[in-house]
């Protein structure tokens, strides 16, 4: 099949590679490219059945996202690169990285979280209703932005992932529990390369989403630090889940920062 769409701007080592999250798109990095393009060549890609990439259900997976960016950085013969992933492409870059370690200098985790096992029931009964799916998604992205967030952006993010096609969606959304319960434990463990996460929000018990404060741990982190030890944590406080929206100055020097420490080795 042909590569994803993907945009390439600016030149500089190392590259950077950014893949967006569940009904998202490419241009949820915008800031990130900006900043950085002067510098280093930058990737954004659209994942299948997302923004300008085409592709179906039967199509879409963690596994194969991983596989479609892997292919993009090989295509484009990167050299080792810093793949960035927000939410759902948490686990994307995971799986990138784990496919193509040869074109793989590190990972950055922006806002990433672990479904529970529980989470595949409730998804199922939620999307056996018949507005089920937009009435999930809708409520979703609306408690992704915060009372700061600008309310024209959070609107388009919450309007375009009403239209993100409902086979893809519930796929996605259920793929998602899946690999988080079998694999993302041990394919983090598997990574060779730095690992820095930016952590922004997460779930309580009520499966609410709250922001983070300075110092705050959650499990989510927990797991993060007993698969990966030696990963750098990194909390952008009082912004919602979108921080490279809501907060682009403060994740551009978080990620600045990080490139720095691997261009010191």
């Amino acid at each position: 099949m042909a590569l994803i769409y993907h945009v390439v701007n600016g030149d500089g080592r190392p590259p950077i590679v950014f893949v967006h999250g569940f009904a998202c798109a490419h241009t949820d990095w915008d800031a990130q490219v900006a900043h950085l393009s002067p510098r280093h060549r930058t990737v954004a890609v659209d994942l299948r059945g997302h923004g300008a990439s085409p592709g179906t259900a039967a199509e879409c997976s963690i596994e194969r996202y991983g596989a479609d960016v892997a292919e993009v950085m090989r295509a484009l013969a990167l050299p080792p690169a810093v793949l960035v992933g927000h939410s759902l492409g948490c686990r994307v870059v995971i799986e990138a990285a784990l496919q193509a370690p040869a074109h793989t200098a590190g990972v950055i985790l922006v806002d990433g979280s672990q479904f529970a096992p529980a989470m595949a029931d409730l998804l199922r009964a939620q999307f056996a209703r018949p507005d089920g799916f937009a009435t999930h998604v809708n409520g979703l992205f609306k408690d992704m932005f915060t009372a700061t967030s600008d309310h024209a952006v959070a609107a388009s993010v919450v309007e375009r992932a009403g239209r993100l096609p409902r086979a893809i969606g519930e796929k996605m959304m259920l793929d998602l529990q899946r690999y988080d319960v079998g694999r993302l434990t041990a394919s983090l463990a598997s990574l060779r390369v730095p690992v820095m996460a930016l952590q922004a929000t997460y779930a309580n018990e009520k499966r609410e989403r709250l922001t983070m404060r300075e110092g705050q741990t959650t499990p989510y982190l927990d797991m993060l630090r007993a698969s990966v030890p030696s990963a750098r944590i990194e909390i952008i406080a009082d912004t919602g889940h979108f921080p490279q929206l809501d907060a682009s100055a403060q994740t551009n020097v978080l990620i600045d920062r990080f490139v720095a420490t691997l261009q010191a080795d």
